[in-house]
């Protein structure tokens, strides 16, 4: 069965990021490959159908991977929808790491991901950081050819604010669809940002206020990347978040990696996580967050938050 090809339908995305070898040139081996296979075919397995990638993941080699893995098997790439990022550049070259999102430079990194992932067109593409001297006329040009020419069929933007997001769709022709940020039970600035209005805790924060409504009103998919926490809360522990982690994983017959997806899915900005574990097992766990809506109360989601700030709200 083809993959519902609009991501704003997919509730999980599996994170390629951590496929490829390590964050180095050097080429990818057979092993590399092997262990991506088990990656992916634990995320088919747990109803995963939606693959995030960036041209910068291990340089390369995430998509180059995961192109191999689509070659070896006829028929997959019409079961799911590849969504990839460019706009950071790594250092190298006597230069620094820095963004570029000039037209040219996104239609070459398009170009270059199409090939390393073996496939003719992307569901999606995502502009990967803010770039300070990017045109935004030059970006509509590039995103208006790329879609014209049936390369990429959806775009969006990843680590922007409501205010960036609404100034680069007012000289696109192309909705803006998707804004990726890091969003966790251990990275709560985007909903503590909407509670500590008038008092002194505001200006700490540092999330930009009226994001999550902005996407909200304009139909745009938030997703969370490092949306596990990099197994901070799912490796059992003393800290009281962790144990109610584990209680109410008991309690509701599922895992803790589920309930740490449903307290984001709970959300109603409407939260897609990315789960970027490589581990199969850890894929696994994450089945009940595609397969069951978010069973969490009003006062579980809250005692999860509470538990995670260490503080009372305010």
């Amino acid at each position: 069965m083809a993959a519902h090809t609009d991501i704003r339908a997919h509730t999980l995305l599996y994170g390629c990021m951590g496929l490829g070898g390590g964050w180095d040139t050097r080429p990818y081996t057979a092993a590399d490959v092997q262990h991506a296979q088990a990656a992916v075919e634990a995320a088919l397995a747990a109803g995963i159908t939606a693959f995030d990638h960036a041209d910068i993941y291990r340089h390369g080699k995430s998509e180059a991977v995961f192109g191999e893995i689509l070659a070896r098997a006829p028929g997959l790439r019409e079961r799911i929808v590849l969504q990839t990022k460019c706009g950071i550049r790594l250092p190298g070259d006597d230069l620094p790491g820095h963004y570029d999102l000039r037209g040219a430079s996104i239609v070459r990194r398009v170009e270059e991901s199409l090939v390393r992932l073996r496939t003719d067109v992307l569901d999606v593409l995502l502009l990967h950081r803010p770039d300070p001297l990017a045109d935004p006329e030059d970006i509509a040009g590039a995103l208006t050819s790329l879609r014209s020419q049936g390369l990429v069929r959806q775009f969006g933007v990843s680590n922007m604010s409501g205010a960036q997001i609404a100034h680069l769709q007012s000289h696109l022709d192309v909705p803006l669809v998707v804004d990726q940020l890091e969003m966790s039970l251990a990275r709560r600035d985007w909903v503590e940002a909407g509670v500590l209005v008038n008092t002194p805790s505001a200006a700490e924060n540092g999330f930009t206020p009226g994001t999550l409504e902005f996407c909200a009103a304009e139909g745009i998919r938030l997703q969370a990347w490092g949306a596990l926490a990099r197994g901070r809360f799912t490796g059992g522990g003393e800290a009281p978040v962790n144990r109610l982690v584990a209680e109410l994983a008991r309690r509701k017959g599922t895992t803790p990696e589920t309930i740490l997806l449903w307290w984001l899915r709970r959300h109603p900005a409407g939260i897609a996580p990315v789960v970027g574990t490589t581990r199969p097992d850890r894929i696994s766990a994450c089945a009940d967050a595609v397969r069951r809506a978010p069973d969490l109360t009003h006062e579980e989601w809250y005692a999860l938050w509470v538990a995670a700030r260490g503080v009372p709200l305010p």
